[in-house]
């Protein structure tokens, strides 16, 4: 038997052990932090640029598309996304691997695991072709892209509610039971802002709504003054609630797969040399 520079142990020590946890922290941070600081250096520095809109109304919070299209906003969130988009493709492979343990001798929830699996992957692509083609370079093709992530989106998570109630059901796993509320409550919560996302992009486009006036009435009886009439502009500012639901679905989207916290707590990533097989 030759005898390598290390000996057997040392070869079969796994080269790589991360817990799943700091796994998925990790690269749930990495989206979280790249999307605050883009925001955030739009507004210091880049406020005029990223809130305008086509029809120069009142608009106080850039859309993402905004805040992601200038420099060096692109940069970093391209970097951002780009770093996260690797783990979350093991992550969609591994909860395939989970589902197709768990659902080996039940053909429709199989068959619901693959189409989780591809809705996931088009969602992490849908998100690396917006990302990577910004609305101010190709904004047909930026928009299929994010077409293609909230859609895939959507459907990814409520294939997944339903593995999982299937899952809660046989189970007595506390954690699990937790995971699967939870993966319930983002859903309708990230459902229901876009729908109002929706309503005020449709609203904005429509009705370019300029503002309106608010009258009110003031009376200074103790001075003896005649009553005042006050007119005061109030701009809706219809695009500005239409980002603010979009920072809702996107946050409330990282915080969905980030309950892979409690499906797989307990579970290392583990990068190890594989068992040789013994010849005699």
């Amino acid at each position: 038997m030759l005898q390598g520079p290390y000996g057997s142990l040392d070869r079969d020590r796994p080269l790589i052990r991360l817990h799943f946890t700091s796994c998925a922290v990790g690269t749930l941070l990495l989206p979280l932090s790249g999307l605050v600081a883009c925001l955030s250096l739009s507004l210091i520095y880049h406020f005029e640029e990223s809130t305008y809109t086509h029809c120069q109304v009142s608009n106080y919070l850039p859309s993402i598309s905004a805040a992601i299209s200038r420099v060096p906003e692109r940069y970093i969130w391209r970097c951002c996304i780009g770093l996260h988009s690797a783990p979350r493709f093991l992550v969609s492979a591994t909860y395939f691997s989970f589902y197709r343990s768990r659902f080996a001798s039940k053909l429709p929830e199989l068959l619901l695991s693959v189409l989780t699996l591809l809705c996931s992957l088009a969602e992490n692509c849908g998100l690396l072709l917006l990302t990577y083609v910004s609305s101010t370079e190709t904004y047909n093709v930026h928009k299929n892209g994010f077409i293609v992530f909230i859609a895939s989106s959507l459907l990814h998570m409520v294939s997944t509610c339903r593995l999982w109630h299937v899952i809660r059901r046989y189970s007595v796993n506390p954690e699990e039971v937790t995971s699967y509320r939870w993966k319930v409550r983002l859903f309708l919560f990230n459902v229901s802002c876009c729908l109002a996302a929706a309503y005020f992009f449709r609203r904005h486009n429509k009705f370019c709504e300029t503002g309106s006036k608010c009258l009110s009435t003031v009376r200074l009886s103790c001075l003896k003054v005649p009553e005042v009439v006050l007119s005061v502009s109030v701009p809706p500012a219809v695009y500005t609630l239409f980002a603010l639901c979009e920072y809702l679905v996107v946050f409330s989207n990282m915080a969905f797969h980030m309950t892979a916290f409690w499906d797989f707590g307990s579970k290392e990533v583990i990068v190890a040399t594989p068992p040789e097989d013994k010849r005699y």
